[in-house]
């Protein structure tokens, strides 16, 4: 039996984005059941809002079989892990004069809408452990991903000593713990990118010793085909932007370029966005744009839900977890 905030949900969310909530919930459900396996992609600020506190579970429960995120989801659910009690929140932001902005820098606070996030326990924190672990990779000469460098860090127990939250409600441990496949496009966009860059730019690493995005898609492109068996694999989009739009491309790239014509559109979709339908915008497309690239077919169950993803995932993921 389902609980109370699953029932909650049933009972009043009968309309309109409600409603359109309810039956992505239940179409994700569904495909599950069927055996079918689910991409989770992540934009925006994810994990400063922290959605490690419903996602973990996700991942714990084998709800969730591939994650693609942004560069900066992939580190700031570790930042919050390693230094939650030094972050600020900012109720009134919409207030602040640009020298109250120009402030908060100085006092080494980067603001994400309501929420700062602190440069030293944070980015500088992070910072220390990662150098040693990507040097080390490259004075033995091996090469990795951006998120096989985080699982390194993590599963070394190096952070533990800073945890400042439970860490099950740390996505980032909880997908360390089984290796769950992610695939991060664009890492070079987050504060680990840049300060990596600086180490490549300073002559004290080289840019091969971490992976790059090309690397992801032949990766990716790999992967698919081995998983895609029986009901197929489902795409349950939060935002849009890169961390969608790269990976649900590796379907018409394998079909269009590598000729593999037997290879099946993505079974399910889903799009949990603020970004209401609009004029080129890969964010506020309709489903059906995507027919026409050959990532969705006909018959793909679509659903899109144009509301704060901060509100709805977390009590779409709740409805599958049966809380």
């Amino acid at each position: 039996m389902k609980g109370p905030i699953s029932q909650f949900i049933e009972h009043n969310y009968l309309h309109f984005n409600a409603a359109a909530l309810v039956d992505a919930a239940k179409g994700y459900e569904e495909h599950l059941l069927d055996n079918g396996k689910m991409m989770v992609t992540l934009a925006g600020a994810m994990s400063t809002a922290e959605l490690g506190k419903s996602l973990a579970e996700m991942i714990r429960q084998d709800k969730i079989h591939i994650i693609s995120c942004t560069g900066a989801n992939l580190e700031e659910d570790i930042m919050n892990l390693v230094a939650h009690k030094s972050y600020k929140r900012i109720p009134n932001y919409r207030d602040l004069t640009p020298q109250e902005e120009r402030n908060l820098l100085d006092n080494h606070f980067n603001r994400v809408t309501d929420t700062c996030i602190p440069e030293e326990e944070a980015f500088r924190r992070l910072q220390s452990h990662l150098f040693d672990i990507w040097n080390k990779a490259e004075k033995a000469g091996e090469r990795y991903f951006p998120h096989e460098f985080m699982y390194q860090m993590i599963n070394s127990g190096v952070l533990e000593q800073y945890y400042e939250i439970d860490p099950k409600d740390s996505w980032m441990v909880a997908a360390a713990e089984k290796n769950l496949p992610i695939v991060v496009p664009g890492w070079e966009d987050s504060t680990m990118g840049n300060i990596f860059a600086s180490y490549c730019i300073k002559g004290e690493l080289k840019v091969s010793t971490t992976k790059s995005g090309i690397e992801y898609m032949t990766w990716l492109a790999d992967w698919y085909p081995k998983n895609c068996e029986g009901k197929g694999i489902g795409f349950f989009q939060v935002g849009g932007g890169i961390a969608g739009d790269f990976p649900i491309c590796v379907v018409p790239m394998l079909y269009q370029d590598m000729e593999m014509h037997d290879i099946p559109f993505w079974s399910y979709f889903c799009q949990i966005s603020d970004s209401t339908t609009s004029y080129g915008s890969y964010s506020g497309a309709v489903p059906n744009e995507k027919i026409t690239w050959g990532k969705l077919d006909i018959t793909t169950p679509k659903f899109i839900v144009e509301s704060d993803a901060t509100i709805v995932v977390p009590l779409i993921f709740a409805y599958i977890l049966g809380w």
